[in-house]
């Protein structure tokens, strides 16, 4: 199946997304719900549980990975392919390089994220070498994943703070802007509105299901590999996680324990 893992269920937008692109193919889900957030922890913690996700995926079914979490995928990719180099891995950062810099018109390109993810720099680093010319710039932005986990999307005191982080874009005038947690995607109508029409929001969720499903086209020996009913582990089941699931996939999900397989 396709093994997709996160810090928590900010992994489940990539899932949506992925159910429209191949709605044929099985999921192993892994949320680390036990070790959420993965924003705030160094970059050797975050490369450890990111490897030890992939071998509970692989074990449970999985034939492909796709790290759900921007932090993850900032940090510790890499590592990944090297641990695991028979194993397809995809990450939700390199797709939205692709289509941001084809996407912006004046070269001027705005990215959002965790603390671990923007102080990684790897935005920077990757749009630099798909071009030159661009200017990037970044902001952490943390309160967001918290105002999305509680469902405030729509609350007065989100477009206030989405307002403040998003003044230093406007000033730039960036005019493509990267979601840069699978978080952001919750808040997408309200980071439109006030970043402006003009700008053009690059979902991580909607490139990184694209370029799995055309992986598949070139590889449909991988494809075979891939069918079977979903699975959804979560390392600590709580009331507020299975809200918070439903919300992101726009359906239940039954999940099962983790942790006392993992330990």
């Amino acid at each position: 199946m396709i093994g997709v893992f996160d810090s928590g269920i900010g992994g489940f937008t990539v899932v949506k997304q992925l159910m429209r692109e191949l709605p044929d193919f099985g999921i192993v889900y892994f949320g680390d719900t036990a070790r959420y957030p993965y924003g705030d922890k160094s970059a050797e913690t975050v490369t450890r549980y990111a490897i030890e996700n992939t071998h509970f995926l692989l074990e449970h079914g999985a034939t492909v990975i796709v790290i759900g979490c921007n932090t993850a995928s900032s940090i510790a990719v890499d590592a990944l392919k090297k641990e695991f180099p028979a194993v397809p891995i995809f990450d939700v950062i390199t797709p939205v390089i692709h289509a941001a810099a084809a996407t912006s018109q004046n070269k001027k390109i705005g990215v959002i994220g965790t603390r671990t993810t923007i102080g990684s720099g790897i935005y920077e680093r990757l749009l630099k070498q798909e071009d030159k010319k661009l200017f990037v710039q970044t902001k952490a932005t943390p309160l967001l994943v918290s105002l999305v986990e509680e469902g405030w999307a729509g609350k007065p005191e989100t477009k206030q703070i989405v307002k403040k982080y998003l003044l230093p874009f406007q000033q730039e005038q960036v005019d493509t802007m990267i979601l840069g947690c699978t978080h952001y995607p919750l808040l997408h109508d309200v980071i439109q509105q006030k970043a402006g029409k003009r700008v053009q929001l690059v979902d991580p969720a909607v490139e990184t299901a694209r370029v799995v499903a055309e992986h598949f086209k070139a590889h449909p020996e991988h494809a075979q590999k891939c069918k079977g009913a979903s699975r959804f582990f979560l390392s600590d089941i709580t009331p507020h996680a299975k809200e918070t699931a439903a919300r992101f996939l726009g359906q239940k999900v039954n999940f099962e324990e983790a942790s006392s397989e993992r330990v």
